[in-house]
């Protein structure tokens, strides 16, 4: 995909601080990093989404991603944390259309997170968590 950073990237056409490849994944640098060490690993096959991503590539990305986080924390960068963040889509955030997972360093003080709605400290209630269960069940039934 010649329009794909990512592609371009795993072709040699963009310039590049890779940390891992393999025959399914790589890690690299993120160019516009979080904190100092935040990596991204991607599949080397296309995949715009989860629903085309291949399963073992997935499995791939988060064990490279778990490897990861722990040479971080061995690094010498300020990592007392890591965050494994993957946006699927453009409402969950997703801006470049390849699946890709970040892995973050983090530590006290660094100026990210996560915000919660409003109505996060809401409990809904027993019946509306089995009734949203039961919609997922079905789901899966269907694929």
């Amino acid at each position: 995909m010649s329009d794909c950073i990512f592609c371009r990237i795993l072709a040699g056409g963009a310039p590049v601080s890779f940390v891992y490849r393999d025959e399914r994944c790589a890690a690299f640098m993120d160019i516009q990093p979080v904190t100092a060490g935040h990596l991204l690993v991607i599949p080397n096959r296309h995949a715009a989404d989860l629903s085309e991503l291949d399963p073992e590539d997935g499995a791939q990305i988060f064990r490279v991603g778990q490897r990861l986080a722990a040479a971080l924390r061995r690094s010498g960068l300020p990592c007392e944390g890591v965050n494994l963040f993957l946006a699927d889509g453009v409402a969950a955030g997703q801006e470049i259309f390849h699946v890709h997972l970040h892995v973050i360093p983090r530590f006290r003080g660094d100026g990210f997170g996560l915000r919660f709605p409003p109505t996060y400290g809401q409990h809904p209630s027993r019946v509306e968590l089995d009734e949203t269960a039961g919609r997922i069940k079905e789901a899966l039934q269907r694929r």
